[in-house]
Protein backbone atom coordinates (compact mmCIF):
# COMPACT_ATOMS: atom_id res chain seq x y z
CA UNK A 1 0.00 0.00 0.00
CA UNK A 2 0.84 3.51 -0.94
CA UNK A 3 1.90 5.62 1.84
CA UNK A 4 0.40 9.76 1.28
CA UNK A 5 3.41 12.11 1.32
CA UNK A 6 6.19 9.72 0.49
CA UNK A 7 8.14 10.11 -2.45
CA UNK A 8 8.03 7.33 -4.75
CA UNK A 9 11.19 7.06 -7.45
CA UNK A 10 10.48 6.61 -10.84
CA UNK A 11 13.42 6.78 -14.13
CA UNK A 12 11.68 9.79 -14.91
CA UNK A 13 11.06 11.16 -11.91
CA UNK A 14 8.99 11.37 -9.10
CA UNK A 15 5.46 11.55 -7.36
CA UNK A 16 3.64 12.29 -3.83
CA UNK A 17 0.14 10.82 -3.12
CA UNK A 18 -1.54 13.57 -1.95
CA UNK A 19 -4.99 12.07 -1.56
CA UNK A 20 -6.04 8.32 -2.03
CA UNK A 21 -9.97 8.05 -1.07
CA UNK A 22 -12.55 5.25 -2.65
CA UNK A 23 -13.50 7.96 -5.09
CA UNK A 24 -9.95 9.64 -6.19
CA UNK A 25 -6.47 9.65 -6.01
CA UNK A 26 -4.43 13.37 -6.01
CA UNK A 27 -0.75 12.47 -6.99
CA UNK A 28 2.31 15.51 -7.56
CA UNK A 29 3.92 14.16 -10.59
CA UNK A 30 7.76 15.41 -11.32
CA UNK A 31 9.40 14.57 -14.24
CA UNK A 32 13.07 15.34 -14.76
CA UNK A 33 14.30 17.21 -17.90
CA UNK A 34 14.81 15.29 -21.19
CA UNK A 35 12.72 12.27 -19.67
CA UNK A 36 9.08 10.99 -20.45
CA UNK A 37 6.43 8.74 -19.57
CA UNK A 38 5.49 5.52 -20.81
CA UNK A 39 2.81 5.93 -23.61
CA UNK A 40 0.02 4.30 -21.39
CA UNK A 41 -3.87 3.90 -21.05
CA UNK A 42 -5.63 2.78 -18.08
CA UNK A 43 -9.33 0.58 -17.83
CA UNK A 44 -10.99 1.64 -14.79
CA UNK A 45 -9.86 5.36 -15.00
CA UNK A 46 -9.80 8.77 -16.42
CA UNK A 47 -7.51 11.54 -15.31
CA UNK A 48 -7.03 15.33 -15.12
CA UNK A 49 -4.28 17.11 -15.20
CA UNK A 50 -3.32 20.49 -13.99
CA UNK A 51 0.42 21.75 -15.16
CA UNK A 52 2.00 23.49 -11.75
CA UNK A 53 5.77 24.59 -13.35
CA UNK A 54 7.42 23.62 -16.26
CA UNK A 55 6.66 22.96 -19.80
CA UNK A 56 5.17 19.53 -21.19
CA UNK A 57 4.46 17.62 -24.52
CA UNK A 58 1.70 16.16 -24.05
CA UNK A 59 0.47 12.80 -26.30
CA UNK A 60 -3.22 12.17 -26.04
CA UNK A 61 -4.45 9.79 -28.18
CA UNK A 62 -3.44 11.10 -31.78
CA UNK A 63 -2.66 14.64 -30.87
CA UNK A 64 0.71 16.16 -29.54
CA UNK A 65 0.07 18.91 -27.11
CA UNK A 66 2.18 21.71 -25.96
CA UNK A 67 0.93 22.48 -22.06
CA UNK A 68 2.86 25.11 -20.23
CA UNK A 69 1.68 26.19 -16.09
CA UNK A 70 -2.13 26.63 -15.90
CA UNK A 71 -3.32 24.37 -18.65
CA UNK A 72 -5.42 21.34 -17.92
CA UNK A 73 -5.85 18.22 -19.79
CA UNK A 74 -8.79 15.63 -19.32
CA UNK A 75 -7.99 12.11 -20.15
CA UNK A 76 -10.56 9.20 -21.07
CA UNK A 77 -10.63 5.96 -19.58
CA UNK A 78 -8.96 3.54 -22.54
CA UNK A 79 -6.95 6.57 -23.80
CA UNK A 80 -3.64 6.17 -25.01
CA UNK A 81 -1.57 8.69 -23.15
CA UNK A 82 1.88 10.30 -22.63
CA UNK A 83 4.05 13.50 -20.64
CA UNK A 84 7.39 14.53 -22.22
CA UNK A 85 9.32 17.35 -20.49
CA UNK A 86 11.11 19.15 -23.23
CA UNK A 87 12.99 21.63 -21.03
CA UNK A 88 16.06 21.82 -19.07
CA UNK A 89 13.83 22.32 -15.76
CA UNK A 90 11.55 20.09 -13.97
CA UNK A 91 8.16 19.65 -14.82
CA UNK A 92 5.09 19.69 -12.25
CA UNK A 93 1.80 18.60 -12.42
CA UNK A 94 -1.33 17.69 -9.83
CA UNK A 95 -3.11 14.19 -11.73
CA UNK A 96 -6.69 14.23 -10.66
CA UNK A 97 -7.46 10.36 -11.09
CA UNK A 98 -11.41 9.31 -11.32
CA UNK A 99 -12.97 5.86 -11.56
CA UNK A 100 -13.19 2.39 -10.11
CA UNK A 101 -9.75 1.51 -8.80
CA UNK A 102 -6.66 4.14 -9.07
CA UNK A 103 -3.83 0.97 -8.43
CA UNK A 104 -0.67 1.24 -10.09
CA UNK A 105 -1.81 -2.06 -11.84
CA UNK A 106 -3.99 -0.38 -13.58
CA UNK A 107 -1.37 0.68 -15.77
CA UNK A 108 -1.16 -0.37 -19.59
CA UNK A 109 2.16 0.46 -21.07
CA UNK A 110 2.15 0.40 -24.76
CA UNK A 111 5.99 1.93 -24.57
CA UNK A 112 8.76 2.89 -22.39
CA UNK A 113 11.84 3.97 -22.32
CA UNK A 114 13.03 2.24 -19.85
CA UNK A 115 11.91 -1.41 -20.80
CA UNK A 116 8.90 -1.44 -18.28
CA UNK A 117 5.88 -3.70 -19.27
Amino acid sequence: MEQLNTEYHRPWGFYVILSDEADHKVKRIVVKPQKRLSLQLHHKRSEHWYVVSGEAEMTLGEATLPLKPGDTVDIPVETAHRVRNPSNENLVFIEVQTGSYFGEDDIVRMDDDFGRV
